[in-house]
């Protein structure tokens, strides 16, 4: 199993920029080794990525994402972040549903407003008729 991996190997494995990872570490959330110039992440960073990675898949956003990963005890029961974790799932449920009731108010608002423009056009279709049957 690889122990070292560079930025480029990373970028590619996650498909994110390099840009990215480096943003990442301006951040704070990953602090790779150097070796001269270069980068050379270890599991722990690898592992963070991944974390990182998750947990903007689920719409954390970094400051969340730095925040469980900080939670994180590798010698602990790990408790504390689960339960966070658990608590910012339930946060991302409700916001969600809340987007969800938002787009169906939308989709109504865009059904009768696609409704009234029908019926001005047939308004102005009767109206041409009548005018050409003159």
């Amino acid at each position: 199993m690889k122990v070292q991996w560079s930025i480029s190997d990373l970028a590619q494995e996650f498909d994110l920029t390099t840009r990215t990872i480096r943003h990442y570490e301006d951040e704070g959330l990953l602090q790779p080794q150097r070796q001269g110039g270069q980068r050379i992440y270890g599991p722990r960073e690898r592992t963070r990525l991944k974390l990182i990675m998750r947990g903007r898949r689920l719409g954390f956003s970094l400051a969340e994402c730095r925040e469980l990963i900080e939670l994180y005890d590798p010698v602990g029961d790990n408790r504390t972040q689960l339960q966070k974790l658990l608590e910012k799932i339930a946060e991302r449920r409700q916001q969600l549903a809340q987007q969800r009731k938002d787009i169906e108010i939308i989709e109504d608002e865009l059904v009768l407003a696609e409704q009234r423009c029908q019926l001005a056009m047939q308004s102005f279709s009767h109206a041409m008729e009548k005018e050409s049957s003159r």
